[in-house]
């Protein structure tokens, strides 16, 4: 397997600290919104890779944090006229259902900073020993320039960045480049007792120390969003590596950034929706086959061309598992394989067969999804033909699609996709679209009747007319030999 490292810009092999071990962290969120659809990327990305790395073989220590106490939880508290515990409460509870809607496996631990402000106390006392920090008036702030290699994460020099910086409105920092590991508090703050008074951690130090609080000094890999690069990762590493002489982790990740129609998402440009918004009007699985479309570096732009063609690609998936439902009802599955396989058998059971290991390559590649979702959409285009209208339930064929059947969920279990019964599926999608355009499922209904007794009647003119009304609502017919099939394009 080899992985991309931000820390030296190029893919490395994966040789963990422990063999068949990965301890995993990554920064979560700030509990003090909702959760839109960039925290969504973050999570379905590394959700798929520690899906992945257990699926290769792994036992992987997943920890994932909460920030429950930051200044924007403190301005919500102060606004609603409540505490910042429950603010936090709200909003963890929140991100949590998402999660789960969204397919999200939960992290093996989800430590709370707040659960660890001895620990960072610990760990800033051991900075201002080493002369790595320095106390002002109740704050105690990290001296970037005493830490050698500090940029090393962003590939910034700290000459360009102190050229760069604005002119800080705190005077009292030896440089504007340094910053806050305690912060004295204010009037209506939540503070705790410390070595420099009454007050709260900074952002930084939180990760820093349930980090290596529940995976060591140093652990196998951390990631996050790549607007975490700097400050935040930088800092961690200025904190942690300046205390304990030792790299913080051996790999860094980072997943590509949300853009609305090609621009950035962002809260001040009012581009952004909540994860609960998008799963009004999608299902989850699509929301989670359109970040897998893109390979997690890549920038993902987010748009209803783009979700439309997630939902058309997810929509391919589940009609090839649909037919091979239908070609399996009522027919027992050889056990083993037929003794012999030709022709077509033969040439499908291959293509099938195949999918497990160029799923395994593309993914042990940096977790090409991308490439992964490619070799699904080959395979999935013969299964459409092959467990077809003319598909014959011989032995060897019912053995082929049932190993195609197999394999296809075994892969969508990696990826949290195809984990639907396909009627189930296309039921639910039915109704997300009918609700989301504003269709009368009534009078769908009463024209397919219409249509269908139309055509026992041999009146083929209003068949085709009652079908053409039913395009122009976006209504796709399918006709079956038991059955007329809709689906909303």
């Amino acid at each position: 397997m080899r992985l991309y490292n931000t820390l030296v810009n190029k893919k490395q092999e994966l040789k963990t600290i422990r063999e068949g071990k990965v301890g995993l962290y990554i920064c979560g969120i700030t509990a003090y919104d909702s959760c839109h659809v960039g925290h969504a990327r973050s999570a379905v990305v590394f959700d798929i890779i520690t899906r992945y790395l257990r699926y290769r073989g792994y036992d992987v220590t997943y920890v994932k944090n909460f920030t429950d106490v930051d200044d924007k939880i403190i301005g919500k508290a102060n606004a609603e006229g409540t505490d910042i515990a429950t603010i936090a409460e709200r909003y963890i509870k929140e991100h949590n259902d998402d999660m789960g809607a969204l397919g999200v496996v939960p992290p093996t631990v989800t430590p709370r900073a707040t659960e660890y402000i001895g620990g960072m106390i610990k760990l800033i006392e051991t900075l201002i020993a080493k002369g790595l920090a320095y106390v002002m008036d109740g704050d105690v702030y990290y001296a970037v320039s005493k830490f050698y290699g500090y940029g090393k994460l962003s590939g910034r020099s700290l000459d360009d960045m102190i050229a760069g910086a604005r002119v800080d409105v705190n005077e009292r920092k030896n440089n504007p480049l340094d910053f806050a590991l305690w912060k004295a508090s204010k009037e209506g703050e939540p503070w705790w007792e410390s070595p420099w008074g009454k007050g709260r951690p900074g952002w930084h130090i939180e990760c820093s120390v349930m980090s290596q609080h529940l995976l060591g000094d140093t652990f196998d890999i951390h990631g996050g969003g790549e607007d975490l690069i700097f400050p935040h990762h930088e800092n961690e590493i200025a904190q942690s590596e300046g205390a304990s002489g030792k790299p913080l982790a051996n790999y860094w990740m980072h997943n590509g950034f949300v853009r609305i129609n090609k621009e950035k998402m962002s809260k001040s440009l009012g581009n952004f929706f909540t994860i609960k918004d998008m799963l009004a009007s999608y299902q989850p699985e699509v929301l989670r086959f359109f970040m897998i479309q893109t390979h997690y570096r890549s920038p993902a732009d987010f748009s209803g061309d783009s979700l439309a063609e997630a939902r058309q690609g997810l929509e391919r998936c589940y009609t090839a598992l649909k037919a091979i439902k239908d070609a399996l009802a009522g027919h027992v599955v050889p056990a083993g394989i037929p003794d012999q396989l030709t022709g077509q058998d033969e040439a499908f059971y291959k293509i099938v067969a195949e999918l497990p290991q160029k799923f395994q390559e593309a993914m042990d590649d940096d977790f090409n999804s991308a490439k992964a979702i490619g070799h699904i959409f080959d395979a999935v285009r013969h299964i459409n033909a092959f467990a077809g209208k003319s598909f014959a339930a011989t032995p060897a064929a019912l053995f082929v699609v049932d190993v195609a059947r197999r394999n296809l969920l075994e892969i969508g279990n990696v990826l949290g996709l195809f984990l639907m019964d396909p009627d189930d599926y296309f039921d639910r999608d039915r109704t997300l679209e009918v609700a989301k355009r504003g269709l009368d499922t009534t009078l769908i209904l009463q024209l397919i009747g219409e249509r269908n007794a139309a055509r026992a009647a041999k009146d083929w003119q209003k068949a085709d007319e009652i079908r053409k009304a039913l395009a122009e609502m976006k209504v796709v017919l399918k006709d079956t030999p038991t059955d007329t099939l809709w689906q909303i394009e």
